[in-house]
Parts: C-alpha cells; structure tokens; sequence
C-alpha cells in the first residue's frame, strides 16, 4: 500500500503545489497590472505563466523523485528526462522575462519621446537585442542538454581542444552568415535603417517591415515584400527618405504650349494646395524651367511631411491642374505646329521667298494635316 500511495502523494502534492504557486503569482501579476496601467511589464510577465508552471512542476518533481520508488529500473532515464524538462522550460522563462523587459523599456521611451526616427531606431535596435538574446539563451540551454549526458561530458576535453581547428573551418563554411550579422548589428547601432524607413532599394521604393541579424525586408508600394541580406545596405548605395526629417520635396512637371499661362497656373497651384490636406504648408513653387520648339515645360514644388503625403500632394496637383487647363485655357495644352510642303527651286524658275509658314493643325486643309 506504501508503494503505491507514495508516488501519488509525490506526483499529486508536486502538481497541486505548481497550481497553486501559479495561481497566487498569476493573481499578484494581474493586480499590480491593475494598479500600473502605465507600464506594461505585469502585464507582459503574465504571459510567463506557462514556462513558470513548468519550471516549477519539473523541479519539483526532479527534486522528489527519488521519493517515489517507482519505475526505480527507469530512475536514470526519467531523472535525465526531467533534467532536460527543466532546461528547456528555464530558458523558455528566461526569454519571457527578457521579452517582457525589453518592451517595458521600450514602452515607456516611445511614450517620453516624440521624434519618430529616433524611436524607430531604438526600436530596431530593441529587436535585434532580443535576437541576439534569445539565440545565447538557446544555444546555452542546448549546451546545458548536452551535458546531462555522460558521453559528452568525457568528450568536452577533445571538443575543447579541437575548438580552434572548428572555429577555422566554421568561419570559412559560415562566411556569408558571419558577415550578414554583423552587418545586422552596425545596421542596428550605426543607425543607418530603421524599421519603418522609407527607403529605395535596386529602382523599388518601399517602407522597412523588418530587420533580423541576417535579412531585411522591404514592404513596397503595391505590397509585395522584398527579402535582401543585411550586408547589402553597408556595401551598397541606397536611398533612405526618412533618414533625419521625414518632410519631403516633391515635383510636378507639364509639357505645355508656349502660350501657357503661368502667372495664373501659379495662383490655380496655391488654390489647390490650400485645398489638399497632404500638403504641409512650408512651401511651394512654380517656374517655367526649359522649352523646345513646340512645348514649354512648367515645373511645380511641393512639400510634404513624409513620403506617403508627398505622393498624395503631387497626384493631386497633377490632375487638378491638367483638368483645370483642359477647361480654362485649352489652348495651353500642346499641339503639334505643321506647314506646308515647299518644293524645291528648278534653275529656270524666278527666284522668290521659299520659307514655309507655320500654320496650326487645325489651319490646314485635311490634306496638309501632319
């Protein structure tokens, strides 16, 4: 009778023990979280709960075990299993308890600070920290598994003493991985993308989705998503909209008539700024910038905060204005100049004005439409 009711009050007094140490930290986390709505940590610990019960259970049970004589032909096996259990379940917890931290920390420098890029490189670098946080953690936890076990334990004086030879043969196989993360991390640090840039990569313009320790990826326009290693951004050009102040300059250009009326479209362009709320407001402009033989061309500065606004500003601006030449002033939009054909002068033939005169298209018999 002792044989069996031993390993149920072990097994059972470990189980309801683990329940209810959960339930009171459970029940303290979810009120502190009540009294603090200003930080999100208790709240973020909450989601600990699980590993926490694990860890607990499987110690428990780890350190009772021996208690229960039972399945003693197993006690090796079970007890190494247990072992392995805890591990697992510790480095688990231990990466809840970063993650929990780390947002806290992040929380609360977004909330005291209102420079957008400076909080989207905090929180790159918040996220590449955990990366790296997490992968030590696992690699330590695995290490941990791995000498539970006899065998490896005797085999740590030959794996330590050929730790250079692999050192060298790994840094020659894992070269293009070793240079994307570090190249990740001086992108992190060297604050020279963030999550959330605008930036143009290979002709695409597209925002910063996300940023590991190997790749990055950019979220275009029409969004599809673009996946480039790290190590292309420190060893090749790009361009980055949001890098320092986010506000942007746009231009608009037409090809017009030489009798477009600038004057007036420089009034009709402050009109529709005043109307587009995408437009900030700083500044605006509109000149007569070159000309060719049959057209003039009319360029429009715009401003904008970001580069989402300033594409809205300049699609509007394009369309109202052409709208409002097809209307107003039709004949400031191009047309092509034609003439008549002129033959050329025979030797008997008296000798006269041969310069053809321009006409418009409309002018001409049907004819003589070119």
């Amino acid at each position: 009778m002792e044989n069996v009711l031993r390993p149920l009050i072990v097994l059972g007094g470990a189980v309801l023990i683990t329940v209810a140490i959960g339930w009171a930290t459970d029940r303290l986390l979810r009120k502190a979280d009540e009294r603090n709505r200003e930080t999100p940590l208790w709240g973020l610990l909450r989601r600990a709960r699980v590993p926490y019960q694990i860890v607990l259970c499987t110690a428990l049970l780890r350190g009772s075990y021996d208690q229960t004589q039972l399945l003693q032909e197993h006690r090796v096996g079970i007890g190494r299993t247990l072992s392995l259990v805890l591990i697992g379940a510790a480095a688990w917890l231990a990466i809840r308890i970063a993650g929990a931290v780390v947002e806290t920390s992040y929380s609360r420098y977004a909330r005291a600070h209102r420079d957008a890029a400076r909080v989207r490189r905090v929180r790159t670098q918040v996220e590449l920290i955990m990366r790296v946080v997490s992968a030590v953690v696992i690699v330590v936890a695995g290490a941990s598994m791995l000498l539970t076990f006899p065998t490896m334990r005797a085999a740590g004086a030959s794996l330590l003493a050929s730790a250079g030879i692999l050192g060298i043969v790994a840094g020659v196989a894992a070269q293009s991985t070793l240079s994307n993360m570090f190249a990740g991390l001086q992108i992190a640090f060297g604050d020279m993308v963030r999550i959330g840039d605008t930036v143009v990569v290979d002709g695409e313009w597209g925002t910063v989705e996300e940023i590991t320790l190997t790749f990055l990826t950019v979220r275009t326009w029409d969004e599809r998503r673009i996946t480039m290693p790290v190590s292309y951004f420190t060893s090749n050009p790009f361009e980055n909209w949001s890098r320092g102040t986010p506000q942007m300059t746009g231009t608009v250009f037409w090809h017009l008539d030489h009798s477009a009326p600038v004057a007036e479209m420089r009034e009709k362009l402050k009109e529709i700024l005043r109307e587009c709320p995408a437009w900030d407001g700083r500044s605006y402009g509109l000149n007569l910038t070159d000309t060719t033989a049959n057209t003039v061309e009319v360029r429009a500065l715009v401003t904008a905060k970001d580069a989402d606004d300033i594409w809205t500003v300049r699609v509007a601006v394009r369309e109202r204005m052409i709208a409002w030449l097809t209307e107003s002033h039709p004949y400031a939009l191009p047309r092509v100049n034609t003439g008549e054909a002129v033959p050329p002068p025979r030797a008997d033939a008296p000798e006269r004005d041969h310069r053809p005169t321009l006409r418009k298209a409309y002018d001409l018999p049907h004819t003589a439409r070119g």
